[in-house]
């Protein structure tokens, strides 16, 4: 089957369902856009895989489980979400042996899935089907305005901005430390945007 790879956007809070953020994918070559509506303990975890930086001081269940999976002595190869059902995407996760090259292959929620791939840098693709029910083509304005991630629309930016460097990476510290990792991510992204204004 020919299947479209897609690349993460960003992740947003959703303005549709509270509590909930959305995943921006995207087809790099036609710039559809995927939204996949995801909870806040995915969305904080994909975050975080993505981060790279940031470590929390207990594993995550997604941290876990990419442990158990290289202590297997498998590769995590690819994500593939396959089919969308009344608004439900669904997705596998396959694996590979890296001594006896035997295949694996799970289904997963693609919040997980995602969440996975990341901490392993694998792909993740999609059908042309998928992307025809489901994909959207937004205008720059919005592309801009969906990119945001979740820790950039809440409101304490202003505060942080007034904080130095130093008290920074001691929030930052502090945070994790507490598992608060929406705060963590924040910081994050005020750090990040003080070394950018520095370069």
């Amino acid at each position: 089957m020919d299947y479209k790879q897609l690349i993460i956007r960003g992740i947003s809070y959703s303005q549709t369902q509270s509590g909930a953020y959305a995943l921006l994918l995207e087809h790099e070559e036609t710039h559809i856009k995927l939204p996949v509506v995801i909870g806040n303990f995915e969305a904080q975890s994909i975050s975080l895989g993505l981060e790279k930086d940031i470590h929390p001081p207990r594993p995550l269940t997604h941290d876990l489980f990419t442990k158990f999976i290289v202590s297997a002595n498998y590769e995590l190869v690819s994500v593939i979400i396959y089919q969308i059902v009344d608004g439900v995407f669904f997705s596998n996760i396959n694996f590979k042996n890296k001594t006896t090259e035997e295949e694996l292959i799970l289904d997963a929620r693609t919040s997980d899935a995602v969440a996975m791939a990341v901490r392993f840098d694998a792909p993740i693709f999609t059908t042309q089907q998928v992307l025809n029910e489901a994909g959207i083509l937004l205008e720059l304005e919005d592309v801009s305005k969906e990119e945001q991630t979740f820790s950039e629309t809440v409101n304490t930016e202003d505060s942080l901005r007034s904080v130095s460097m130093e008290e920074l990476q001691k929030l930052l510290e502090e945070a994790v430390k507490e598992e608060d990792y929406d705060t963590a991510l924040e910081i994050q992204e005020e750090i990040k945007r003080r070394k950018k204004k520095i370069d």
